[in-house]
C-alpha cells in the first residue's frame, strides 16, 4: 500500500480565525498537514526554522513585520522551502510585493477552496503561481514612474545576471530560477543582490520594472 507523502503547511497571519479557518481547510484535503501557525513576520521566521515546513501560506500585510520581509528571511534561511503569499488586495502593487518577496505562489483572499489547495500543491512541487500576464499587468502600472535604475544600460549585466533577472521577472521563485539554470537559490538570491548593486537600486521591484523597460521580457511577450 502506497502512502501519499504529507506536504507540511505552515499558516502565517495575524488573524487568529483566519489560520484556523485555513488549516481546517488544508488539513480536510487529506494530503496536507499543518505543522505550524504564526502571527506576524517576526514570529513567522522562528517557527519556519523550528518545523521547516514544506510550503508557508503567508499574508502580506501584518503588524510588526510585513510576509514581504519575512519572505525574503525564511527563503534566505530555508531555501527548500517555498511561500504562497495570501493578500486581500487586488492593487497591482500587492502582485509586485510578491515578486519582490520571491514568492513562489500569489493567491488573493477571497480566492475559493480548490484555488487554494491547488496553489499549495503547486507551491510544494516548485510550480509558479503568479502568470507572466500578471506580472506584465502590474509592470504596466508602474512602468512610466521615475527609477533610479533608468540610466543604467543592459550592458551593465552580463548575459547570466539578464537570464537571471529575465526568469526572476516572469515571476519564478529563486528556487524555480535555480532550477532552470542549474543553480542553487542561494547563488540566484547573490546574483539578484548583485544586480541590485549594479543597478543601484534597493528593491526587487525596481529591478524588475528595468526588466520590462529594457525589453528582458520582450520574447516571451511575442511567444504568448
Amino acid at each position: 500500500m502506497t502512502t501519499t507523502k504529507q506536504i507540511r503547511v505552515m499558516i502565517v497571519d495575524d488573524h487568529a480565525i483566519v489560520r484556523d479557518g485555513l488549516q481546517l481547510v488544508l488539513e480536510q484535503a487529506g494530503d496536507m498537514t499543518v505543522v505550524g501557525q504564526a502571527f506576524d513576520g517576526e514570529e513567522a521566521l522562528q517557527v519556519a526554522q523550528e518545523v521547516q515546513p514544506d510550503v508557508v501560506v503567508m499574508d502580506l500585510i501584518m503588524p510588526n513585520k510585513d510576509g514581504v520581509a519575512a519572505c525574503s528571511e525564511i527563503m534566505q534561511a530555508l531555501p527548500k522551502t517555498r511561500v504562497l503569499v495570501l493578500t486581500a488586495s487586488t492593487a497591482d502593487d500587492a502582485i509586485m510585493n510578491a515578486l519582490a518577496a520571491g514568492a513562489t505562489g500569489y493567491l488573493q483572499k477571497y480566492s475559493g477552496r480548490d484555488d487554494l489547495l491547488t496553489a499549495v500543491r503547486d507551491a510544494a512541487a516548485g510550480r509558479s503561481r503568479i502568470p507572466v500576464d500578471m506580472v506584465r499587468k502590474a509592470l504596466e502600472s508602474v512602468r512610466d514612474a521615475p527609477s533610479r535604475s533608468d540610466q543604467q544600460s543592459p550592458d551593465v549585466l552580463t548575459a547570466r545576471e539578464r537570464d537571471v533577472l529575465r526568469l526572476f521577472a516572469q515571476g519564478n521563485s529563486y528556487a524555480e530560477v535555480a532550477g532552470i539554470i542549474g543553480n542553487s537559490p542561494i547563488t540566484v538570491r547573490n546574483t539578484i543582490y548583485r544586480i541590485e548593486q549594479k543597478l543601484g537600486v534597493t528593491t526587487k521591484q525596481e529591478i524588475v520594472v528595468w526588466a520590462v523597460r529594457h525589453g528582458l521580457l520582450d520574447d516571451d511577450a511575442e511567444e504568448d
